[in-house]
């Protein structure tokens, strides 16, 4: 089968390589859409440490059942799927408590680390097991599919802030996961949600899809927020980059006894401002992938109460993804996300 192949560093090409076949227990997808994630970018020149040469990426995505493996009931060869980026055993402490996401045999789709190799999306097929696969209605388009991960790594972001309808919340980054973040935020009926970036456009994008207020990203944003806020601070902050700035503009701008929840993974240290959090009793809540929020993001999608359309910059055959890593490694203006689509599926 063709797959987009990370063979060397900073170099991306399609290449022949073997088609998976499903073990006891999985599906063999015939991949539509596979969007390129940050993480994959970071992966392109080894930034992260978790694309160990060679890899095959890509974790958000969806297609059709291709195949059944032994044992796998409940789907049929055709089903449009999509499915988490997180494979877990199901059995450990963390998965019977139900944080998958937290599993101790936890992988990740298009990884590898070292500790193991999981082959990703970014191909015309991939295996997965069946218990990670949801099914996927005929309104819902394979690109938008493609976004659902995001949207519940978001969702899952916002059941750890534990914010009502009457807080006033505050999302740092105006990127893909923040702005999916707005829109959860609103989901669950928080009316006052602020957004923070420094990019102009994405703060524009925040507005129309119903932050109550929009800020820039600098030495005056916590002045802002208190303005905002009667002086008290955000009920709630959302750090949606993961550098040591944002990480201290959210405990900056958090009220006291407030909760920031950490979702921004990009610096793997931050230096915190330790007093200023024990004093003013602040709750750091970090935020890993998601844990069962995919059918309540598969609901939200459906019923239009969060909006992908407008986040996809474009939908691109498998052949273009060199072109596109290029173009967002490179940090070209005003692109969000790129779908990548082996068969250009709609």
């Amino acid at each position: 089968m063709k797959a987009l192949l990370l063979s060397e560093y900073k170099h991306l090409e399609i290449a022949e390589v073997p088609e998976p076949v499903p073990g006891p227990g999985e599906v063999l997808i015939r991949v539509a859409a596979c969007g390129i994630c940050g993480s994959d970018v970071l992966g392109y020149d080894d930034s992260s440490g978790r694309r160990i040469l060679p890899i095959v990426m890509g974790h958000e995505a969806a297609g059709t059942i291709a195949a059944l493996g032994a044992g796998v009931t409940g789907f049929s060869r055709g089903d449009r799927v999509t499915f988490d980026s997180t494979i877990f055993c199901g059995s450990c402490n963390n998965c019977r408590r139900g944080d998958v996401n937290l599993c101790d045999h936890r992988q990740v789709l298009g990884v590898s680390c070292g500790e193991y190799r999981r082959a990703g999306a970014f191909a015309e097929f991939v295996s997965v097991p069946s218990r990670i696969l949801y099914r996927l209605s005929e309104t819902l388009s394979f690109p938008e599919a493609a976004m659902l991960e995001a949207v519940a790594v978001a969702l899952h972001g916002v059941s750890l802030a534990q914010t009502g309808s009457d807080g006033k919340a505050l999302v740092i980054g105006a990127g893909m996961i923040g702005l999916l973040t707005l829109q959860a935020l609103r989901a669950v009926g928080c009316e006052s949600v602020f957004v923070a970036d420094v990019d102009g456009t994405r703060l524009k994008l925040a507005q129309s899809l119903g932050a109550a207020a929009v800020l820039v990203s600098n030495e005056n944003l916590t002045e802002r927020v208190l303005q905002l806020t009667e002086g008290v601070g955000a009920d709630v902050v959302i750090e949606a980059v993961g550098r040591n700035e944002t990480v201290n503009a959210s405990i900056d701008c958090v009220r006291k006894g407030g909760t920031v929840v950490l979702v921004g993974n990009i610096a793997p240290e931050v230096t915190l401002p330790l007093q200023k959090v024990v004093t003013r009793q602040i709750r750091l809540q970090g935020s890993c992938a998601s844990a069962g929020e995919y059918p309540r993001a598969i609901e939200l999608l459906a019923s239009g109460a969060i909006q992908v359309k407008h986040l996809i910059s474009a939908i691109a055959p498998l052949e273009d993804g060199p072109g596109w890593f290029e173009r967002l490694y490179a940090q070209e203006p005003n692109l969000m996300k790129v779908i990548l689509a082996p068969e250009n599926a709609a």
